[in-house]
């Protein structure tokens, strides 16, 4: 397996893909790397918003290679756009293969979140 270019963004999650998120084949469940995905991009995002944010939209979601059980799986993150309320951010997942040390981007895609309050209602993203 030859390796892919560097991972784009900053590391905003890092985790170690277990037994118990697999799929009926073996394979690290796909929704389980779109929760984790969810979850690195709300570190930026949220830090950007100063607060709470909500997931809006996840566009072009598209998975290159399967992660196994035991793979590091790092959460690579980068702030494409903002609107007066709304970021998009772009997500890519990296494994690192053990023992080979062979690492390969598995997917990518885009997330949309938008700052809110307390109470769930949109708010302006604060000034930078």
């Amino acid at each position: 397996m030859t390796e892919d270019p560097a991972p784009q963004g900053a590391l905003c999650l890092q985790t170690i893909a277990m037994p118990a998120d697999t799929n009926a084949n073996g394979d690290i469940f796909g929704g389980w790397i779109m929760a984790q995905m969810d979850l690195g991009a709300s570190v930026l995002a949220r830090g950007r918003a100063r607060g709470r944010v909500a997931t809006v939209a996840v566009d072009k979601m598209a998975f290159h290679r399967p992660v196994s059980v035991g793979d590091v799986v790092s959460i690579h993150c980068e702030m494409r756009s903002e609107g007066r309320t709304s970021m998009t951010l772009e997500v890519e997942v990296w494994a690192l293969r053990q023992p080979s040390g062979a690492r390969f981007k598995v997917t990518e895609a885009k997330f949309v979140f938008v700052a809110v309050d307390d109470q769930g209602t949109k708010r302006a993203l604060p000034a930078r």
